[in-house]
């Protein structure tokens, strides 16, 4: 483990200190914590619920063959 200095305003450690009591947590915890969070993948499948999962790509095949024109011709059948 290292030491790590950072500069803030006074009022910024202030309130990162009162978060950080709320929720059971030292100050370092909470640094820690949110660089993991930054460094992480957000969309990894893990991470992601069983549903949304199983519906991750779905579109994707279906509107690859979708262009600009296929676009107006259904507005167009559906407003005109």
């Amino acid at each position: 483990m290292q030491k790590l200095t950072l500069r803030m305003e006074q009022d910024q450690v202030e309130r990162a200190k009162t978060y950080a009591a709320r929720h059971g947590k030292s100050l370092s915890q909470l640094v820690a914590d949110y660089f993991d969070s930054l460094t992480t993948t957000e969309t990894s499948e893990e991470a992601l619920p069983p549903l949304t999962q199983k519906l991750k790509g779905a579109l994707r095949s279906a509107n690859a063959s979708m262009d600009d024109s296929d676009y107006k011709k259904h507005l167009e059948d559906k407003y005109l």
